[in-house]
């Protein structure tokens, strides 16, 4: 897949959607795949136009969600779903205050050469997000390019349609189960492996540890079943807790990362790796010693264990 920091000027003929696809769940997929399908049945190129970060950071950084997705992640996702072209553009106070009008003619006309586009039936684009699928359907008309709606993707029996939003009510529900349907595929979280800071206090349960990143979206404070994909893409079972650790420290500032991993002996440090999340086990809680810890870690083990087993 090509990634382009702007729009192109010698774009073939290009299906696109547009959107800021945080998270890349199953609702974004039914568009994107609209596009891959459509691009192929009419000899086009698939592509897609993104931001290198959330447009709320800027236009309401008091309120900007916790990113599901980093840009590296989401990237990834969109080559996987077979798009072609991806242009990610700068957000900031310039592409903030561009007129849906302006945003046609320059990126998806004069930029991608547009011949259709695929948008949610709820999308919004341009300086206050005033364009629609009308304003699409309106410029279509006079550039020449089609315009197809996709509803909004709503399991049987849910309460509300998939959205990015639900997904982070439910990962701070420690709900990663309905995570995973959302999404297609287990939550992940990609980080750097750093040394532990409980300087010689061990539990016989050894952890590669990935700080909590601030602008990231993470399951609930508590111990999870997932999987552990290390710098060499070799994939391991884990036992995953993320939390305070309040049987050691009692006045922690941040939550942290800690995944043991299963039936693995190494060496970690420095490392570029990814978790994902597969079952919520229990809430983190303190213990009376290392003993108690201990004993709790072991059965945490063997419910990862078998939780793993069934999912493989």
């Amino acid at each position: 897949m090509l990634v382009l920091d702007s729009p192109p000027t010698d774009s073939p003929p290009s299906a696109v959607a547009v959107g800021v696809f945080d998270g890349v769940h199953v609702g974004h997929q039914q568009i994107l795949g609209r596009v891959v399908d459509r691009a192929a049945a009419e000899g086009l190129c698939a592509a897609v136009v993104t931001f290198d970060t959330h447009p709320a950071f800027t236009l309401r950084p008091q309120n900007a969600p916790l990113l599901l997705t980093d840009l590296a992640q989401k990237l990834d996702l969109f080559e996987s779903l077979g798009l072609q072209r991806a242009v990610v553009l700068p957000f900031g106070d310039g592409l903030a205050a561009t007129s849906p009008e302006d945003f046609i003619d320059e990126v998806l006309v004069a930029g991608l050469n547009t011949k259709l586009v695929v948008a949610g039936a709820d999308f919004h684009f341009g300086a206050d997000r005033e364009g629609s699928a009308g304003t699409l359907r309106v410029a279509g008309a006079r550039c020449g390019f089609g315009v197809e709606t996709v509803d909004l993707y709503h399991f049987p029996l849910a309460p509300e349609p998939v959205s990015s939003t639900s997904i982070r009510r439910a990962l701070a529900g420690s709900r990663v189960a309905d995570v995973a349907q959302m999404l297609g595929r287990p939550y992940a979280i990609r980080g750097v492996v750093i040394e532990g800071d409980r300087r010689g206090i061990t539990v016989g349960f050894p952890t590669a540890n990935i700080p909590v990143a601030t602008d990231r979206a993470w399951p609930a404070d508590g111990v999870y079943a997932g999987f552990f994909t290390d710098s060499d893409d070799r994939r391991y079972g884990c036992a995953i807790n993320i939390g305070r650790r309040p049987t050691f420290f009692e006045h922690a500032e941040h939550s942290i990362l800690e995944a043991h991993l299963l039936d693995f002996d190494g060496d970690l440090y420095g490392h570029e790796v990814q978790v994902e999340f597969l079952r919520f086990l229990r809430s983190e809680r303190r213990f009376s010693g290392i003993d108690a810890l201990a004993a709790q870690l072991k059965k945490d083990v063997e419910n990862a264990r078998r939780i793993i087993a069934q999912s493989i």
